[in-house]
């Protein structure tokens, strides 16, 4: 034994090399990526095949349960990220449509918003994060459901 001790800071992993394999699984439509760096392994795997559905809040006190918005495969878009009115998630971590547990969701489908105009929190790192409208425009379809993981650049809403 060499007598050294291990120094806790090597296990670290930079959030900035996730996000940029994140972003490589997206770009590259790979569906998992794995890279192992000095006793470090990071491995990053995304879902494919899963169909995001449109989610309709309903208000009301006591934290009412969402209800699922029916939706034609003839109207959603292939993609939901190619609509160009898509937002995106800007980080990896957990999404939250709504201030606390007994709060009414920022928005709901046909909610209008303008630009800088809160419309979720991702939770990274222990850290809650405000997710804010980049236009204005009305809230046409909600891609995520409450307490989700989500990945860089998933699609989160429509904003049309």
């Amino acid at each position: 034994m060499s007598g050294k001790p291990k120094d806790k800071t090597e296990k670290f992993v930079d959030p900035d090399v996730v996000r940029e394999l994140s972003q490589l699984l997206v770009t590259s439509d790979l569906t998992e990526i794995e890279v192992e760096k000095g006793g470090t392994r990071i491995r990053v795997v995304r879902q494919v095949g899963t169909v995001a559905i449109p989610v309709q809040h309903v208000g009301g006190i006591g934290g009412a349960q969402p209800q699922t918005a029916p939706i034609s495969a003839a109207a959603a878009p292939a993609k939901p990220a190619d609509h160009p009115g898509a937002v995106t998630s800007p980080m990896v971590g957990t999404v939250y449509l709504r201030p606390s547990p007994e709060a009414a969701t920022f928005v709901d489908i046909g909610s209008k918003v303008a630009a800088g105009d809160k419309l979720l929190l991702i939770e990274a790192m222990k850290t809650f994060n405000d997710i804010v409208a980049p236009r204005g425009g009305t809230v046409t379809a909600i891609l995520v459901e409450d307490g989700q993981p989500v990945e860089f650049g998933e699609p989160l809403l429509v904003i049309e």
